[in-house]
């Protein structure tokens, strides 16, 4: 990034279910039961977004928002463009979700041929952690595969004025760490860096029409293997009321007294 030019930020975003969503798991426990289910962009990567946008509003240049994932994540990457984001590109896979590895090698493919025809970019964000695997690990695999520094969970990000540094701020035990890495870099977003912005409905218009750019997964298949996913036992919450009005009190008295508290 040199002065004055802008900054060229990519987002890497991954479709998930959405947060609350009661999962269910197919009967061979292989993979979640997604007919109905909905769909969102990870909490981290919406901030991630959101960060991109503003730091091209700030200093100019451009955004764009990439993923990897089957046909209908189209839909996360068109809700990126209708907030603002300014090119949308998605890499389609087969079959089940790839596991990190295989992720990471498809978007290094992904960012290169991108970054054959207009250069690097001089900042590759992602979520701290997807919403739904949780492994903190796709980030720091696609920085290292490309030879550039990078730093998780931020909360904060300026860029130096003279265009070849970002200053990345994170939350610490006791304050906060301050990293100041050289561009490109690579840089894992946590939720709570922005409050991301609503789609306006020119925005919604203007991301039907826009075209998203398709590649197709490439790389070896990842050496990590599924062998079961299991759901946590749900957890029943009984109420118990003890009575109403002045005749309660005996029960309360008793129940304090069973607690140790009277």
């Amino acid at each position: 990034m040199a002065a004055g030019d802008g900054v060229r930020v990519l987002v890497c975003v991954k479709r998930v279910p959405a947060p609350g969503a009661r999962i269910a798991l197919t009967a061979d426990r292989q993979d979640i039961d997604t007919k109905n289910l909905g769909f969102t962009t990870s909490p981290h990567e919406e901030c991630a977004v959101e960060e991109a946008i503003r730091l091209v509003e700030a200093h100019g240049g451009s955004s764009t928002v990439l993923t990897v994932g089957p046909a209908a994540a189209d839909e996360q990457l068109r809700y990126a463009l209708s907030v603002g984001a300014g090119a949308a590109v998605l890499v389609t896979t087969d079959g089940p979700d790839p596991d990190a590895q295989a992720t990471a090698r498809a978007l290094v493919g992904a960012i290169g041929a991108l970054e054959s025809d207009d250069g690097p970019f001089d900042l590759i964000l992602f979520g701290n952690e997807s919403a739904d695997a949780g492994g903190f690990q796709v980030g720091i695999r696609v920085a290292r595969a490309l030879g550039r520094p990078v730093v998780n969970g931020i909360k904060g990000i300026e860029l130096d004025g003279d265009g070849g540094q970002v200053t990345a701020r994170r939350e610490a035990a006791d304050g906060l760490e301050v990293y100041r890495l050289t561009l490109p870099a690579v840089l894992g977003v946590k939720e709570g860096i922005n409050l991301p912005r609503y789609p306006t409905l020119p925005g919604r218009l203007r991301s039907k029409k826009a075209e998203v750019a398709e590649q197709t997964a490439v790389g070896e298949p990842g050496g990590l293997h599924t062998l079961a996913f299991a759901l946590p036992v749900e957890q029943v919450t009984e109420t118990t009321i003890l009575g109403t009005g002045p005749e309660a009190a005996p029960a309360v008295v008793d129940l304090l007294l069973e607690l140790g508290l009277a």
